[in-house]
């Protein structure tokens, strides 16, 4: 698949256990998933079910449920869909080397009606640069925009939060990340090396 070519020519899948480009698509509502990524920098890869694919941003500050912060979102290279369930390390040497988690996911369909059905509307408004949608995730809910940066790099996009009944101030994705966390265990393990081999 034409769009998958620039994620599978950044990857060796014979060392890195993420799924190989394949398009695919869901078979009921269209699927939205946030994975929190510790590579060289921690941020947050958010992901919408779009053309047989995941279109992707990666959020450096993570996302939020406060409309006052408009959050830098990246478009990165489309994943496949199969990605959704990636949870892992990413060996050495290898692009995004790091640790992997779902922080989030859920199903999510836009916010304007419309005479067209739901995918094809979305992709209007994602080549419009302006796309706006409703997430139904664990943990982000309601209305959200996606808008492309004028003036700026071709590929920065700002994420932002309607004002709705679950809109929250202040907000902090890192305070709503699980306890037992594989990716916060791999950032303290990164910034304490010595960690690694002290003996209990």
């Amino acid at each position: 698949m034409k769009t998958l070519k620039d994620y599978n020519e950044k990857r060796k899948f014979d060392e890195t256990t993420e799924p190989e480009g394949r398009s695919k698509s869901s078979k009921g509502k269209l699927i939205f998933v946030i994975q929190r990524h510790a590579a060289s920098r921690l941020h947050y890869d958010f992901r919408l079910e779009m053309d047989g694919v995941l279109k992707s941003w990666a959020i450096p500050k993570g996302p939020s449920l406060d409309p006052a912060d408009k959050r830098l979102a990246m478009m990165v290279e489309d994943h496949p869909y199969d990605y959704k369930d990636f949870e892992g390390n990413i060996p050495e040497g290898n692009y995004g080397a790091g640790q992997v988690e779902v922080w989030d996911h859920g199903t999510y369909e836009p916010l304007e009606e419309s005479k067209l059905d739901d995918e094809k509307q979305l992709l209007k408004e994602l080549h419009s640069g302006s796309l706006k949608f409703i997430l139904k995730g664990r943990k982000l809910k309601g209305e959200f925009a996606l808008v492309k940066m004028k003036q700026a790099e071709e590929n920065a996009w700002l994420l932002i939060k309607h004002h709705d009944r679950y809109a929250e101030s202040p907000y902090d994705a890192e305070a709503h990340t699980a306890k037992r966390s594989e990716v916060t265990k791999f950032l303290k393990q990164k910034k304490s090396p010595v960690a690694k081999t002290k003996k209990p």
